[in-house]
């Protein structure tokens, strides 16, 4: 009898649906995805979903990535899920404040398809 090993679960935070569906596309064949287009949504599947690891755009409305990730490290229940912001900020003050704030790596945008999936696969145990 062979077990079937469970996929672990990204979820990809961003307000641009292209980088959802680049998102998606480039790491849906290894990992269970799920898809918010704004920090609130994110929040809301929480409520029903572990991921192993949450991808997360730094610019976005009404919450940005950096509440969000200070949102998400105040619930002990949340703080230990690794977020890798996804960012087109390109400064060291940006990189800086997001390590300083939790996150575990940053990923440029726009990014490759196996950029994203040798990142990820980094930080998912």
């Amino acid at each position: 009898m062979t077990t079937e090993i469970e996929r672990k679960t990204i979820m990809i935070t961003d307000d641009s649906l292209t980088n959802l569906k680049i998102g998606k596309s480039a790491l849906s064949n290894i990992y269970t995805i799920l898809t918010a287009t704004s920090a609130l949504k994110m929040f809301e599947l929480l409520e029903k979903h572990f991921p192993a690891l949450i991808l997360l755009d730094v610019d976005m409305p009404d919450m940005d990535g950096y509440e969000a990730i200070k949102k998400l490290k105040e619930n002990p229940g949340m703080r230990d899920i690794p977020v890798i912001f996804l960012t087109g900020m390109d400064d060291s003050e940006s990189e800086k404040k997001g390590f300083e704030l939790g996150a575990v790596d940053f990923v440029l945008k726009p990014f490759s398809p196996d950029k994203l999936r040798t990142r990820v696969a980094a930080h998912v145990l």
